[in-house]
């Protein structure tokens, strides 16, 4: 865990460099511009549609009950928003990150193998339409899984566990393919992807953590309507921050990982080639 440890560092002092924070101008504006105008031409109807379902099967009264079970009883009155915006939050970081994958990570990576591994060869294995495409599957499965641990909200802390987890998940998998599309091939992405699998989760999970705390401020905005325009602005500008240290993360660790492959293969061309 060394290396991931030091990634950490090396990613952490690249995200005060003047570049990284002007790089989160351009995806933070495409999501604000697609949310702002998703929000208010989607939000209401999808409230009312919410609130028509739930009169309808009395969901209300069931809701409730739960709700005083658990000692949240004063969120009765917006179980129905915050439902809504439960719904939205995971398209939110889906748009989030293809907006990375499309526009930020080719920056990361120019930034990072430029800088520190001038050395390494770009082999070009991944490419945008891959990006998305990765992007899309894997949030396919995450929406699946997301769905059956719904019921874990029953146990809240089982259900945090779980959420973390989930979120780790999909955060390697897409971040970790982003960071090696312009210098690894499939061949060596796949063998790093396989062999660093922990490691990469463990980055992947971290930041999956971290990225609960605009999850929040998005659903705390169901708590003020005077204020939502603002928080969830701010939880939009948040996500882009964390999903740029996180690729800055991905791609220190991904190309120190593709270093270490190829020497290690290097060393093993050696003898064949002498002979």
């Amino acid at each position: 865990m060394r290396n991931v440890i030091n990634s950490y560092g090396r990613a952490l002092l690249s995200q005060l460099h003047g570049k990284m924070l002007l790089l989160s101008a351009l995806p933070f504006l495409l999501s604000l511009l697609l949310w702002g105008a998703l929000l208010w031409f989607g939000l209401q109807p999808l409230i009312d549609s919410l609130h028509a379902w739930f009169t309808e099967y009395d969901f209300f009264r069931t809701s409730g009950a739960v709700l005083t079970t658990f000692g949240l009883g004063m969120l009765k009155a917006v179980i129905v928003p915050l439902i809504a915006m439960f719904m939205l939050l995971p398209l939110m970081i889906l748009t989030a990150l293809i907006f990375m994958g499309l526009f930020a990570m080719p920056a990361i990576a120019r930034h990072v193998g430029g800088r520190h591994f001038p050395q390494l060869q770009q082999k070009h294995g991944g490419s945008l339409l891959g990006s998305v495409g990765t992007s899309l599957a894997t949030f396919l499965l995450f929406i699946i899984a997301w769905v059956v641990m719904l019921p874990l909200y029953a146990f809240p802390p089982a259900a945090l566990v779980g959420q973390a987890v989930l979120w780790g998940w999909l955060t390697y998998r897409v971040m970790a393919y982003d960071a090696m599309a312009d210098y690894a091939s499939v061949e060596e992405r796949q063998a790093i992807m396989r062999a660093r699998r922990t490691q990469l989760f463990v980055i992947g999970l971290v930041s999956g953590v971290a990225g609960a705390v605009p999850g929040m401020l998005w659903m705390g905005g169901v708590m003020s309507v005077v204020f939502f325009p603002f928080l969830a602005g701010f939880a939009i500008w948040l996500y882009v921050l964390i999903f740029i240290f996180t690729g800055l993360w991905f791609q220190y660790y991904c190309l120190e990982a593709l270093a270490a492959l190829r020497a290690v293969q290097g060393m093993k061309d050696v003898p064949a080639a002498d002979a």
